[in-house]
């Protein structure tokens, strides 16, 4: 049994050495994932980041911004570090905030805005959304998560398309 759990751990080094970021180091973790330490690179933009990455250290790099979605392939994501960064603290780093707000709340104070204006200094977390500006798009923090009355909103469009398809099939 120990000569199928090293070759099952052999597999597991050969597959994150395959996705890795050039741009990074990675480590397999004995919990089945992947540790992803980009720190200090100097990074301006997110690498393309592997999928099974369940700890992603970001930390001390040239980030201002995240893309929209940049984290969502990665489901096993737990840990995030992207302290020290020189964060733009615009509407661009909604996505960002949102997520962190979710999944790391406490990564929203570590997080320092290096600007524009009254943001600078500023911890993410003590912004409010309006703080953040408007892009020309209207997602407000509200729908981003929605709670109980979209559910039922929800709930009522699908029973009448369901109605209608029905009242289609019967003609």
């Amino acid at each position: 049994m120990p000569t199928w759990a090293a070759l099952l751990l052999l597999w597991a080094a050969v597959e994150a050495s395959e996705d890795c970021p050039a741009a990074c180091a990675c480590r397999t973790l004995d919990t089945m994932g992947l540790e992803v330490d980009c720190r200090g690179r100097g990074l301006a933009a997110l690498p393309a980041l592997p999928a099974h990455t369940r700890q992603l250290l970001l930390a001390n790099n040239s980030l201002r911004s995240v893309p929209p979605g940049a984290f969502d392939h990665m489901l096993q994501l737990q840990t995030l570090d992207v302290a020290h960064n020189p964060w733009h603290c615009d509407c661009g780093l909604t996505y960002l905030r949102l997520w962190l707000r979710d999944r790391a709340p406490r990564e929203l104070l570590r997080l320092r805005c290096a600007g524009p204006g009254p943001a600078s200094g500023r911890a993410l977390g003590q912004l409010s959304g309006s703080e953040l500006g408007s892009c020309g798009w209207s997602l407000r923090e509200s729908w981003a998560s929605p709670g109980p009355w979209w559910d039922a909103a929800l709930a009522v469009v699908a029973t009448l398309g369901l109605a209608l398809l029905a009242g289609l099939l019967c003609t």
